[in-house]
């Protein structure tokens, strides 16, 4: 598998350590790091987002720091299609909120050492 360099926010990069090869250079409140398994860690990302409250499309992309629209609107359709992520039109907006089903995949990989 090869390793990928992206942007991580800073508290999920320090959640899911193991998840990162070599931390570079802190922009704002994301680290560039190469990481492994760059599509578990995309996931991670939107969940963790959400864990704390729903949020709208552009605020969860803009924390999400996945950087390519289509590659976060790809991991945000797998989220919702598996029901990590539930949607709701609220006004002009779209609410996203973690159902109990991705509360349950996001706390699998934080609780790695029960």
């Amino acid at each position: 598998m090869k390793a990928r360099l992206t942007y991580v926010p800073l508290e999920v990069a320090d959640q899911f350590e193991d998840f990162i090869i070599e931390r570079e250079e802190q922009v704002l409140d994301a680290v560039k790091a190469r990481t492994r398994d760059f599509s578990t860690l995309s996931l991670l990302k939107l969940l963790y987002q959400l864990k704390g409250n729903p949020m709208t499309f552009s605020c969860l992309y803009s924390k999400s720091k996945i950087r390519m629209k289509r590659s976060f609107l790809n991991y945000l359709h797998l989220c919702v299609n598996y029901n990590f992520i539930e949607k709701e039109p609220v006004g002009p907006n779209v609410i996203y909120t973690i159902t109990d089903k991705g509360r349950l995949m996001l706390n699998l990989f934080m609780q790695k050492g029960n």
